[in-house]
C-alpha cells in the first residue's frame, strides 16, 4: 500500500495559502494549511507531515526559525520555501540547514510538485535512518559494562587474544563476550559491528593499547 503524503503549507498571507492548498489538492496531495509557524507547531497533526512548503519571512517564527525548530522536534522533516522576498543569504541559510529548494513566488506547478517530490522521498529516508539509530541505542543499551568494552576495543581492530591483555581477562572469557555483544546488537559479520559503532560513536577509552601491542598473535 503507497504511504500517505501529507504536504503542510505555512504563509501567513491568506490568498497565497488559498492559491498553493487549491493547486496542491488538485495534484492530488493531502494538505494542511497554517497561517504561521507557530499554529503549525502547535497542531498535534504536525508530526503526521510528510513535508513542508513554507515562507520565508512571517511573522513572529520566520521560516528559517521553524527550520530550525524542527531540527530537534523532527529532524527528518524537509523543507521547501516559496518566498516573494527571498535573497541569497536567506537561500544560502536555508539551503545549508537541509531545505530542498528555494522557490520564488509565484512558483511554477511542475517545478514544486518535482520540489515536494524530493522533500517527501528526503523525509522518509531521514526518518528510516533515525529509526535505525535508536533501534541501534537500544540494543546497545542492553550490554553489560564489560560487554561495553569488548565492543569497543573489537571495533577498533583489537583481536581477542590483544583485547584479553587489554582487559586483562583469559582469551576464551573475551571470545563467550565478543559472541554476546554480536548476538545482542544483531550483527552477523565483524564489518556490521565496526559500522554499528561509527553510527553510535562508540570509541575505545583505552589510549595507546600498550599491553595488547605486547600480545600480539605469533
Amino acid at each position: 500500500m503507497t504511504e500517505k503524503v501529507v504536504v503542510a503549507i505555512i504563509d501567513d498571507d491568506e490568498s497565497i495559502r488559498r492559491s498553493l492548498l487549491r493547486m496542491l489538492r488538485t495534484a492530488g496531495f493531502e494538505v494542511l494549511a497554517f497561517a504561521s509557524a507557530r499554529e503549525f507547531l502547535e497542531t498535534p497533526e504536525h508530526k503526521t507531515v510528510s513535508c513542508i512548503v513554507s515562507d520565508l519571512r512571517m511573522p513572529e517564527v520566520s521560516g528559517l526559525d521553524l527550520q530550525q525548530a524542527l531540527r530537534t522536534r523532527l529532524p527528518h522533516l524537509s523543507m521547501v520555501f516559496v518566498t516573494g522576498h527571498g535573497d541569497v543569504p536567506a537561500a544560502a541559510t536555508a539551503m545549508k540547514a537541509g531545505a530542498v529548494d528555494f522557490l520564488e513566488k509565484p512558483a511554477n506547478g511542475s517545478v514544486l510538485f518535482d520540489a515536494i517530490g524530493r522533500a517527501v522521498e528526503r523525509s522518509r529516508r531521514l526518518q528510516a535512518a533515525n529509526a535505525a539509530l535508536v533501534s541501534l541505542k537500544i540494543r546497545y543499551a542492553t550490554l553489560t559494562p564489560r560487554e561495553c568494552e569488548v565492543f569497543s576495543l573489537v571495533a577498533a581492530g583489537l583481536l581477542n587474544k590483544q583485547i584479553a591483555a587489554e582487559l586483562g581477562v583469559a582469551a576464551k572469557t573475551i571470545k563467550q563476550h565478543r559472541g554476546h555483544v554480536m548476538d545482542k546488537m544483531g550483527a552477523e559479520s565483524l564489518a556490521e559491528l565496526v559500522v554499528m559503532a561509527e553510527r553510535l560513536g562508540v570509541r575505545s577509552s583505552g589510549a595507546d593499547f600498550s599491553r595488547a601491542r605486547g600480545k600480539l598473535i605469533s
